[in-house]
């Protein structure tokens, strides 16, 4: 579709938005997703062409979109509220940069426009771009987009790599070659309904878990498969219990996780590494790779976990657990020092 070079009058930019929807109207059915958020697009430009080809005034802006919706309603019914259409200017107004011009000659904006309607709050650039990619290659629900983004996944991610890495989150998305590459810092487990300032025990926290293993699961990220609970393992006539037992089919590795509602001790950190050491011994295969322990607490000294562990560890890590969503100001401020 040719851009206009000359402004239009209001019933030519109704006529040419008409033509644009009956065309998407009548594209084949399993393109319908694809066709309708770049008609959208379409839409958006149209929109914000009109208004730089002047009359430019006050309220011309508000008193154009508003007749623009009322004929849009007459001919197509519901969908071009005033909201909307300021939804579409919006979304071409986001996404006119440089990377479009591929999307629009590939025709891919591959996620529906429900999907595009929260990135379009995402004001970091990268951020967005995370998301989108994510969203698309786990093949997140709407739900499971506003969760991970309003539990800050992205700032998370971010707060255990380096630079290097966190530029790739927004070119690649979240790429698990190594263990470090599944932690979060904190993890963020307020689906489970438990309150801070209330008294639970582990074994409320671990019950709590798998009444709710799905979301524990979108929780922990890509690639995790759960095994068991309490799961027990004996040497020596004595028996040893691990909390929760996962496998990561990417990192090709069994993940161990112990619960700890108290002061991450010491002796935790030891009891970790004894449980890792057993499962990298008698338990995993050849051809699976070293097994990774992860002690989920509410308070962690990482002084005591750096001394504690060896500095090339790659295998045991104590990381943060909150009930409760972080505040993203509070995160990127962590982020930028």
């Amino acid at each position: 579709m040719a851009k206009t070079d000359k402004p239009q009058t209001h019933r030519k930019l109704f006529e040419n938005i008409k033509t644009l929807v009956y065309e998407a109207r009548n594209a084949v059915v399993r393109n319908v997703n694809t066709v309708m958020v770049m008609t959208y697009f379409e839409i958006g430009r149209m929109i914000v062409e009109d208004e730089q080809h002047g009359k430019v005034r006050a309220g011309y802006a508000k008193e154009t979109l508003k007749k623009l919706s009322l004929d849009l309603a007459r001919e197509f019914g519901k969908g071009f509220s005033v909201d909307n259409l300021q939804n579409m200017r919006r979304f071409y107004l986001t996404y006119q940069k440089y990377e479009t011009a591929s999307r629009i000659s590939q025709g891919t904006f591959p996620l529906s426009w429900s999907h595009y309607l929260i990135l379009m709050r995402v004001e970091n650039e990268d951020e967005r771009k995370f998301y989108e990619i994510e969203a698309t290659n786990q093949n997140w629900s709407v739900r499971e987009l506003e969760r991970h983004f309003n539990s800050s996944l992205y700032e998370r991610l971010s707060l255990s790599r380096d630079k290097r890495k966190v530029r790739e989150l927004s070119k690649k998305g979240q790429i698990i070659a190594r263990p470090q590459d599944a932690i979060k810092e904190p993890y963020v487990l307020e689906f489970l309904g438990l309150k801070e300032e209330a008294v639970y025990t582990e074994s409320d926290l671990e019950t709590a878990i798998i009444n709710k293993i799905e979301h524990f699961l979108l929780e922990l990220g890509k690639g995790f498969l759960f095994s068991g609970r309490q799961v027990r393992f004996s040497f020596n006539e004595e028996h040893f219990y691990v909390d929760l037992v996962f496998y990561n089919r990417l990192l090709k590795c069994f993940v161990l996780i112990d619960l700890k509602i108290g002061k991450l001790k010491h002796q935790d950190i030891g009891q970790m590494q004894m449980y890792v050491n057993y499962y990298d011994r008698y338990v995993k295969a050849e051809d699976e790779n070293r097994t990774i322990g992860i002690i989920l607490c509410k308070d962690k000294k990482k002084a005591l976990v750096e001394i504690t562990l060896p500095k090339n560890n790659e295998q045991i890590f104590a990381q943060k657990y909150q009930l409760y969503l972080p505040s993203k100001e509070e995160l990127k401020k962590q982020l930028e020092q």
